[in-house]
């Protein structure tokens, strides 16, 4: 089959929330993008599905929110910590300013598909679904584009700027020789999974919300998820799975059903086989660099989180915005060299390193076990509230850095 050839202004790997938003910001200003992606249609399980505020207002003001939202998702007012059906911390996201004055369960695949709807609005957009990456094109040492290949036959894109958008376990870093820079930081796995919810949904004036329940030595996350689902994530120890699998289906769901005592009859009606459990294998990382000459990583190929306070997909859009305005100079001065670009590594990491601090705090107030840890915890929950930390932390979880903004000035 003969192998077509494409050439566009930036050519983004990785059709996720970080590559698709950078997309349509670089269309908005009248840069040609094409975007590759291995996978067709969304057809791989999204397990991220939580929007916080900071996500929510930049997707709004790129008009993307109401048509996400309008496709189905549900708000949760709070998040909530509790033991032994006691509430340790109740972190209520209405103290907010609204209207983003909450959590935003949606699935991935509404965001996704509304941004390729947008992004389809520009002549100068193209998208290669089912093509998966499999060599850098060079001109001498720097990046000039990216070879593909899937059911659709070869390709080949070449791009003044190659942005690697394809996840924690990036081909396009790997093809550059950038190693990922994996610490195993938090000491934890999950295993992820879906039951449905209690039927007729919430009682009337019921508030949902997100929580994780501690029983034991496995802290259990639990939020509804569109339409009619429940979204838990199991956590483990770091390389725990084999133990739990040896110890065979009907006892992993006891352990499950006592934890979430709210879905444990659906647990015990619809976790059948350890089939219906997907591990998420938790680690962190920071790529060595992110940019070499004609390229740029972004998103989990450059940084790599825990799920733990709901980080990826605000991290992804805010990575989005801050790298637009750079690559739109980067053309206008066809300066697209490794000092160049790293401009955005520079620029970026504080508030990486930010992330990074407050997630392993919040494993440490959420998961940690024995017997100190279960005494003062209640006690530290119950201060923390009423001290001027509360709503500093609020805050930072909801919006990361609170500055990052659209520049709207590059638009066309």
């Amino acid at each position: 089959m003969a192998t077509e050839r494409f050439g566009t202004d930036v050519c983004v790997v990785g059709a996720g929330p970080a590559g698709l938003v950078l997309a349509l910001l670089l269309l908005k200003s009248g840069v040609r993008v094409t975007v590759v992606e291995r996978d067709r249609a969304h057809r791989r399980e999204f397990r991220g599905e939580i929007l916080q505020p900071g996500a929510m207002a930049l997707l709004d003001r790129l008009g993307v929110l109401a048509g996400a939202r309008a496709r189905g998702a549900h708000e949760h007012a709070r998040f909530r910590l509790v033991e032994n059906e006691r509430v340790l911390l109740d972190i209520d996201y209405r103290a907010l300013p609204a209207p983003h004055n909450h959590l935003l369960s949606v699935p991935q695949a509404h965001v996704l598909d509304e941004l390729l709807l947008h992004c389809g609005k520009f002549e100068g957009f193209r998208h290669l679904d089912g093509r998966r990456a499999g060599a850098l094109l060079r001109d001498g040492p720097r990046v000039a584009g990216i070879a593909a290949d899937g059911p659709s036959g070869p390709c080949e894109v070449t791009a003044r700027v190659v942005v690697g958008a394809d996840g924690r376990f990036s081909k396009v870093r790997r093809l550059a020789g950038i190693e990922a820079g994996r610490t195993e930081a938090f000491d934890l796995d999950v295993l992820w999974f879906k039951v449905p919810a209690p039927p007729g949904g919430p009682a009337p004036g019921a508030v949902r919300d997100v929580r994780v329940f501690r029983a034991g030595d496995s802290p259990v996350l639990a939020y509804e998820s569109w339409p009619d689902r429940v979204q838990i994530g199991w956590t483990l120890p770091h390389g725990g799975y084999r133990d739990v699998a040896a110890e065979g289906i009907g006892r992993v769901r006891e352990r499950l059903a006592r934890a979430v005592p709210p879905h444990a009859d659906a647990i015990m009606e619809h976790v059948t086989s350890l089939r219906d459990l997907t591990l998420l294998d938790v680690f962190s990382g920071r790529a060595d660099r992110w940019a070499d000459d004609g390229l740029v990583l972004i998103g989990d190929a450059a940084h790599t989180h825990s799920p733990i306070g709901a980080q990826g997909i605000n991290l992804a859009v805010q990575d989005a915005a801050v790298l637009h305005p750079l690559l739109v100079e980067s053309l206008a001065t066809g300066d697209a060299s490794a000092a160049f670009l790293g401009r955005f590594e520079a620029v970026r990491a504080p508030d990486i390193a930010a992330v990074m601090r407050m997630q392993a705090l919040q494993s440490k107030a959420m998961l940690s076990t024995g017997a100190l840890a279960t005494r003062v915890r209640p006690a530290l929950a119950g201060v923390l509230r009423h001290t001027p930390l509360y709503p500093k932390v609020l805050r930072r979880i909801a919006y990361g850095n609170p500055g990052v903004r659209i520049a709207e000035e590059c638009f066309v």
